[in-house]
């Protein structure tokens, strides 16, 4: 049973994007390793943006910085 966990930061997409993207992972290990459909299990993991950082700074302090 293959498990995907993708991770990403709160608000960078919407259900409809999530829901694409479970479906072309999904289809992706089904064409890749033959595995059956409903074997899969994709999980989107949202972290804030205080919870996650580059470079010594956290994104919501990079992302203010470009703005």
């Amino acid at each position: 049973m293959p498990f995907v966990n993708i991770k990403m930061t709160e608000g960078s997409s919407t259900p409809e994007q999530k829901a694409v993207l479970i479906e072309g992972v999904t289809k992706l290990i089904v064409e890749t390793l033959g595995k059956p459909a409903d074997s899969i299990l994709v999980l989107i993991e949202e972290i804030s943006t205080d919870n996650w950082g580059k470079g010594g700074k956290t994104i919501t302090e990079i992302r203010k910085g470009k703005k």
